[in-house]
């Protein structure tokens, strides 16, 4: 019987260990289903409706173990993706996803262990995709991350954003503190509060649509796109 096919796997480009949500990686989609139900699926969902037509250059960082994935490949079958990832197990969850469910699209996805700072400096893509990843850059490193993205981002294309909203009080700032502190004892998080992404991106020249309100306020479904207004001529 023929082997099925692999995907392929790059080696860390960063010097540093990354080992990301590694010890979560088991637990980590059961516990967002029994806390946030179907809220942040319906989020990215929302978010994917900015995904273009025909054969985008995907580029997907932190997809975790993969559901993502999928939901780009149903979305846009004849894309090619760039998957980067912090956490060797979350990367190889999400590569036997791959094999699993879309077995003829192995070819055109490249799974690559590191974060933005493992992109090359000639890379570019077509759509952008940051799930639940830009709130786990500390405040300290936020601006020069979303500017290693942003280089990456090819003309006219749009980077997806589902994540959670900044809050200073009330049940949602509690409910970030409560998240910030499980997954710093859990995982070693070095973030300790949810960046405004918004303004970072509004500052790299980026705008957004309305967004898209989950689960009380607490989610919302964002895409960016360059402004006219700031475009390079």
């Amino acid at each position: 019987m023929a082997s099925p096919p692999t995907a392929p796997f790059s080696a860390p480009v960063a010097p540093e260990k990354l080992v990301g949500f590694d010890r979560a990686a088991w637990f980590y989609d059961a516990l967002a289903a029994l806390v946030f139900g179907t809220s942040q699926q319906a989020a990215q969902r929302a978010a994917l409706r900015g995904l273009p037509g025909g054969a985008p250059h995907v580029l997907i960082l932190g997809g975790g173990t993969g559901w993502v994935l999928s939901e780009v490949l149903r979305r846009a079958p004849a894309a090619t993706v760039l998957y980067l990832e912090a956490s060797p197990r979350m990367l190889a969850r999400a590569r036997a996803r791959l094999v699993r469910e879309h077995p003829q699209a192995v070819g055109r996805v490249e799974f690559r262990h590191g974060t933005q700072a493992a992109l090359q400096p000639a890379e570019r893509f077509g759509a952008i995709i940051t799930f639940f990843v830009l709130d786990c850059v500390p405040l300290a490193d936020l601006e020069a991350a979303v500017a290693q993205l942003r280089a990456a981002q090819g003309p006219g294309a749009p980077w997806l954003v589902a994540d959670f909203r900044p809050a200073r009080r009330g049940w949602r700032h509690w409910l970030l503190q409560l998240m910030y502190t499980f997954f710093r004892f859990t995982t070693g998080l070095r973030a300790q509060e949810m960046p405004d992404l918004r303004t970072a991106l509004d500052r790299l020249g980026l705008v957004a649509g309305h967004p898209q309100l989950f689960f009380g306020g607490a989610i919302e479904a964002l895409i960016f796109m360059e402004n006219p207004a700031t475009a390079q001529p």
